[in-house]
């Protein structure tokens, strides 16, 4: 088993440094040993894991596929061995985040930035995408999501900040449809619905009486992506529902017009949510508590 790791040790460093005799030297050992070390894993797998040419080295599709799942155990590896010693509470590694894409610009970015400052030996890989990805499968250490956490099983959620949406649409738009004074208004308009894959939003409203409704699910156009979706606002598409740090901007400079502003909008979490381990990572662990922190002194957009 030792040798197994001394050849799987050979391959990350040879791709990392895009050369054997760089491998070598990162790991110590001459390029001839590395050569022969990756050879006899790639006899063992049965797969070729490089290309090798006189001018230069590729990785083959199995070789990233093998290389991407490698570098994942050897992170696991690093944090077990951090758990059990005195850098127990340092995070370290590599910390791999599915994000918002507009949300995660906005907000997530600026603490990553703050984050790898105070942690030199942290790593970190980031998704922007408004669809929910397969934590577990996709092998992603954290995710960040607006409105819930889902119905998992495998994974635990923990709400880190809170806010309100915001109802606008195009001056245009509302010029020609006419501006609804009331939530039941909006079954006459056309309304633009987020929808990733199977989930779609619900535009939940509380009256002046203090009822709460439920409308605006029921738009021709479905989108995946609330950029587009205020995109589409913008042009005169139709109604749409968002967060305000996507559309602030907007509503100042004329694009957009906040409507309904008597009733009340549901506040929406904002969730960490990460894969249910008896042992939570220092790397997860800080940087949920580093959003919660921040979010919790400073004022998230239309909370």
């Amino acid at each position: 088993m030792r040798g197994n790791l001394d050849e799987i040790f050979a391959f990350i460093a040879v791709v990392d440094a895009g050369s054997f005799s760089g491998g070598g030297q990162a790991i110590g050992l001459t390029r001839s040993a590395v050569g022969k070390a990756i050879a006899r894993l790639e006899k063992r797998l049965g797969v070729r894991l490089l290309n090798r040419t006189t001018r230069k080295l590729s990785v083959t599709d199995d070789g990233r596929v093998y290389y991407e799942h490698c570098t994942r155990v050897v992170s696991v590896l690093e944090e077990t061995e951090a758990s059990v010693g005195q850098k127990s509470a340092m995070p370290m590694g590599l910390l791999r985040l599915t994000v918002p894409e507009a949300f995660g610009r906005i907000h997530i970015l600026p603490l990553l930035q703050r984050y790898m400052k105070e942690w030199p030996d942290l790593q970190i890989e980031v998704n922007f995408s408004d669809r929910i990805a397969d934590m577990v499968e996709d092998g992603f250490d954290l995710a960040v999501r607006i409105g819930t956490g889902g119905t998992d099983t495998r994974l635990i959620s923990r709400v880190v900040a809170e806010h309100k949406g915001v109802i606008c649409a195009a001056p245009s738009y509302l010029d020609t449809h006419g501006r609804p004074e009331t939530p039941d208004d909006l079954a006459s308009h056309d309304c633009l619905v987020f929808k990733s894959g199977t989930r779609k939003q619900a535009w939940r409203l509380r009256e002046v009486d203090g009822t709460w409704s439920t409308v605006g699910g029921h738009g021709r156009l479905r989108l995946d992506s609330g950029e587009a979706i205020r995109d589409a606002a913008i042009v005169g598409m139709g109604v749409a529902y968002l967060p305000s740090f996507l559309v602030d901007d907007a509503i100042a400079d004329g694009r957009l017009e906040q409507v309904l502003t008597a009733s009340e909008t549901q506040t929406i979490p904002i969730v960490a949510v990460y894969p249910s381990k008896r042992y939570l990572s220092a790397k997860v662990r800080r940087f949920i508590d580093l959003m919660a922190d921040e979010w919790a002194y400073t004022r998230m957009p239309g909370r």
